[in-house]
């Protein structure tokens, strides 16, 4: 899928990049760190302009931001269930485990250098009702942050997106191995409080 859609951002831009990086942060398998870097590479070359993709790239980050919170500001803890069956049940506990421990630090941290939590802590935000004007001020600049961080590579080194690319996607996959890590054992933690604590109130 990544190729096609590397092959189309001739065709179709700024729109492709933006509906990318929104459906990403609603946590679809959509791979905008990629595109965007890509964008900034055709805007080296002067088929794009690079303000533009700026623009574009956190015009989608604001739309999917605010859709993952106001889904989840609407559809509450049910939301947060469903999201957690399957595979990205660890990464939303890490998710949690960081808001508890940053508050709305948090939110910048998942826009910047723990971006695969991004989509998560959206969520979380929205369903534990994180105040929206707080969490949107500070969403836009680690959006900001992103979208300058990604395009600026790409319009840097044009000329080796495809190696920084590979070097960003392990790097990735080694941030959500570790979330993964860290939320199974937070998980295996508070089961095994749980049981301790039953035992403990049973009658002797």
């Amino acid at each position: 899928m990544t190729e096609m859609l590397l092959a189309l951002v001739p065709t179709y831009g700024l729109w492709l990049i933006l509906v990318a990086v929104a459906l990403s942060c609603l946590a679809l398998p959509v791979p905008a760190s990629i595109l965007v870097m890509t964008g900034g590479g055709f805007a080296a070359a002067g088929d794009l302009t690079l303000w533009q993709l700026l623009l574009a790239v956190l015009a989608g980050q604001v739309i999917g931001d605010q859709a993952a919170y106001h889904l989840a500001r609407l559809g509450g803890a049910p939301v947060i269930a469903r999201l957690g069956r399957g595979r990205a049940g660890p990464v939303i506990g890490r998710a949690e485990a960081l808001i508890d421990r940053r508050g709305l630090w948090a939110v910048l941290l998942s826009r910047t250098l723990l971006s695969p939590l991004g989509p998560y802590v959206a969520y979380l935000c929205g369903a534990l009702g994180l105040r929206w004007g707080r969490y949107s001020a500070v969403a836009l600049a680690g959006g900001a942050i992103w979208a300058t961080g990604y395009a600026g590579l790409g319009y840097v080194f044009a000329h080796r997106i495809a190696e920084i690319a590979a070097l960003i996607g392990n790097a990735l996959g080694l941030i959500l191995a570790a979330a993964a890590v860290a939320g199974l054992g937070g998980w295996l933690l508070r089961a095994w409080r749980a049981q301790a604590g039953r035992i403990s109130a049973e009658p002797a």
